[in-house]
């Protein structure tokens, strides 16, 4: 890592989500997920002529949003205290094809596209063999994740937690297949966190942003 990620305690005497983070963590913890139809076709279209891959484009764009606003980058201190962290990194799946199972792998985020898009190949092929639940070490503390779906044009999704779990205050990020549709190309994408941490307008809001460096990559 270039420098020690910072952690910043949020101040529940003036933080406007206090009671609805207090209310959503001991009365009533719960996280839900949201599905939007995106319209990929400029970004598709982008990465095809540049002759990039789709997967860490996607992985870029998402991660820029989630870094932009301190409700998608929360998290909890050894004392369970709030707050949020100056930057989160992305783990993202990669799949084996010989045993069709999967494994983390994440990237250290970059506001600069090429740097992270260098860095990302790169962790890809260095660590893309790499069997079980976790194929490259040292993954940070700050991060959230994404994952990508690429046989499947859904139309839904939800995340099931046991007993005794709860949703996690980082955002858990999913798309399915980029197909085309009339002149374009769209896909779905799924957003879930936990509500104590976001409600329905930053979900939406998240959706939005994306849908604008999509069309604008």
């Amino acid at each position: 890592m270039t420098e020690k990620p910072a952690f910043h305690l949020i101040d529940s005497g003036s933080w406007e989500r206090s009671r609805h983070f207090e209310y959503y963590q001991k009365q009533l913890p719960c996280g839900y997920s949201l599905t939007a139809r995106l319209d990929a076709t400029h970004v598709w279209k982008q990465a095809k002529e540049r002759n990039l891959k789709f997967y860490p484009v996607m992985v870029w764009l998402s991660s820029c949003v989630i870094n932009r606003h301190k409700e998608y980058r929360m998290g909890l201190d050894a004392e369970k205290r709030p707050g949020y962290w100056s930057v989160t990194h992305p783990v993202y799946t990669v799949f084996h094809r010989d045993d069709e199972t999967f494994s983390d792998l994440w990237t250290e985020f970059s506001e600069d596209f090429e740097t992270f898009y260098s860095a990302m190949t790169a962790d890809q092929k260095k660590f893309g063999d790499v069997k079980g639940p976790k194929g490259k070490p040292g993954q940070p503390a700050n991060f959230f994740c994404i994952s990508c779906v690429p046989w499947l044009d859904y139309s839904g999704y939800n995340t099931y937690l046991g007993r005794g779990y709860e949703p996690a205050l980082f955002p858990i990020l999913c798309f399915g297949k980029c197909v085309p549709e009339g002149n374009g190309y769209f896909l779905s994408f799924t957003f879930t966190i936990h509500h104590a941490a976001a409600d329905g307008y930053h979900a939406a809001r998240f959706f939005n942003e994306l849908q604008e460096r999509m069309n604008a990559f």
